[in-house]
């Protein structure tokens, strides 16, 4: 006859332990515990035994020593169908342990939390719960490692069913433990190598100073999915997402209808996104090859649309369309008229849906915008940009920056009137979204033309006039932005020739005052930035 199996729980989060140790109990199971946990069960009715009490060695030093002991690593490591385990088991008086229920100190979040001292970090640097998990989950096949709440369900369903875990849920867990370890140590790494040790070494009771850029970087990314193909067909891709993305981020998006999402359209929806979020009014963006072809903000989606769409009809074939506000009946009916890849929207009626029902492979992603707040997360963006070089990777803070009307200096004797300040703004938000060099013609609330990722910006600028004729869009009386300074007059002197009469830029070419010149010689009005917003 088997001897009863041992179950040892040590949690710090609670949630579902008691549903998960009554079902372990049901089965037959011995309990183990450790201090708030073994309490907890006690105090609901179920039988469980203190680890202290069966290693016979009493918890010490606040906590920190109470499973490295011999009883619990040699019943968590003893491989059943090894002789000289069992043997040695035997000789010493130690008991399997056939399930482990850990998870651990809650590091990360205590040293997110504002004035977090070191003391409270390194207290929260768990040691022997990470040790039990990886002896737990190194000998799969005879324990199964519980390192997470949402795991409990499918092994009390295994349980009920079979009375065992499977060796295909045992193998998956100890993944996932192993897994739940590297971003652990991976947190602790980032934190404490983000320290700024100077002549004395910060005080334990005090929040130290950490640098931006920690001394290594942990990337900590889960797959999503794997994807048919990358950026061409004969290369391989996958998606992958943060640990904890931000809410209103594309990764949380839930796709409503339609085929699965290729590479480039999940790189072109980001764009799309992105761009479109950063508007506080009914906005419309539609991407192509990961530039706004055509951006337009209204008073619903219907008008958005329609002025988005104007802008370039011939490349939003086939295009990647983003709004900020509900999809309506009336614009999906006139989205529906173009071919579009991807369409993305917070919420959608059932109306607007239903038209889109016989185009099976427009695929449909509704995703919640951000609520908003003093942080890049809370707005839904990456704190982060990282670009991946010859054996590197590249850091830099993401470009965030939100210009407001009280930054802008007007340099022109020329005032711009009240009209063409909200369109320098706007202009400005697209450029920030637009391939350098950008070059952006707006009026009334939406682009008119589109110059991107040229090496010339007079070549962009150029581009831009002549999209706005294949439109038919006249350029007169409208307003530029250009995302970086112009290093010589001739660039304004393009766009002044095609209509502009007023122009946003960041300034600070040695040559600013050869192009204010320029702009007061052609009547026109200019303000600088002070940003720039290079994207490569």
């Amino acid at each position: 006859m088997n001897a009863p199996q041992t179950a040892l729980l040590s949690v710090s989060d609670k949630t579902g332990i008691f549903e998960l140790a009554q079902a372990l109990h049901a089965q037959g199971i011995k309990l183990l515990s450790t201090g708030g946990t073994a309490k907890l069960l006690a105090e609901k009715g179920l039988p469980v035994t203190e680890v202290a009490e069966m290693t016979g060695f009493p918890e010490m030093l606040d906590g920190r020593v109470k499973t490295l002991h011999p009883r619990v690593h040699g019943g968590l490591l003893a491989r059943r169908d090894v002789p000289a385990h069992m043997a040695a088991l035997k000789e010493h008086a130690i008991n399997t342990i056939d399930f482990l229920v850990v998870n651990l100190y809650p590091f990360e979040a205590t040293v997110a939390k504002a004035g977090c001292t070191l003391e409270d970090a390194i207290e929260n640097i768990d040691i022997g719960g990470p040790a039990m998990v990886r002896s737990a989950a190194k000998n799969w096949k005879d324990v199964a490692v519980l390192t997470d709440a949402s795991q409990y369900a499918t092994v009390i369903a295994e349980l009920k069913e079979s009375g065992k875990v499977s060796d295909k849920t045992k193998l998956g867990l100890s993944i996932a433990a192993f897994n739940r370890i590297s971003q652990y140590d991976g947190a602790i790494s980032d934190y404490l190598s983000a320290i700024q040790i100077g002549e004395t070494v910060p005080a334990g009771d005090a929040a130290p100073t950490l640098d931006l850029f920690p001394g290594q970087s942990n990337g900590r990314f889960v797959k999503v999915q794997d994807l048919r193909y990358g950026e061409n067909s004969h290369q391989q891709a996958a998606l992958y997402r943060d640990l904890y993305p931000a809410p209103g981020s594309l990764v949380t998006a839930k796709q409503l209808q339609g085929k699965e999402l290729s590479y480039n359209n999940i790189a072109d929806a980001d764009a799309a996104w992105e761009c479109v979020k950063s508007f506080d009014t009914p906005a419309c963006v539609i991407v192509k090859h990961a530039n706004p072809c055509g951006v337009a903000i209204g008073a619903n989606a219907l008008e958005a649309y329609s002025k988005a769409f104007q802008t370039d009809p011939t490349s939003a074939f086939g295009g990647i369309i983003a709004l900020n506000t509900e999809l309506d009946e009336a614009a999906a009916q006139q989205m529906s008229k173009q071919f579009v890849e991807v369409l993305m929207a917070p919420s959608f009626t059932p109306a607007a849906l239903e038209v889109f029902k016989t185009k099976v492979n427009v695929r449909i992603l509704q995703i919640d915008l951000p609520k908003g707040g003093s942080t890049a997360w809370d707005n839904g963006r990456n704190a982060m940009d990282m670009k991946r070089i010859g054996s590197g990777i590249l850091l830099q803070t993401a470009d965030n920056h939100e210009l407001a009307l009280s930054d802008l200096k007007v340099v022109t004797t020329k005032q711009p009137t009240a009209e063409e300040l909200n369109d320098l703004l706007f202009a400005w938000t697209v450029a920030k979204y637009v391939k350098s060099n950008a070059i952006v013609f707006c009026k009334g609330g939406m682009t008119m033309g589109v110059g991107a990722g040229q090496m010339s910006r007079l070549d962009s600028a150029r581009i831009a006039s002549i999209k706005a004729g294949h439109a038919n869009l006249s350029l007169a009386g409208t307003v530029v932005a250009s995302d970086a300074f112009f290093p010589f007059r001739d660039g304004l002197d393009v766009v002044v020739d095609q209509g502009a009469t007023c122009v946003i830029q960041p300034g600070g070419s040695m040559r600013d005052q050869e192009v204010i010149d320029a702009a007061n010689e052609h009547g026109v009005s200019m303000v600088f930035s002070g940003v720039r917003h290079f994207r490569h």
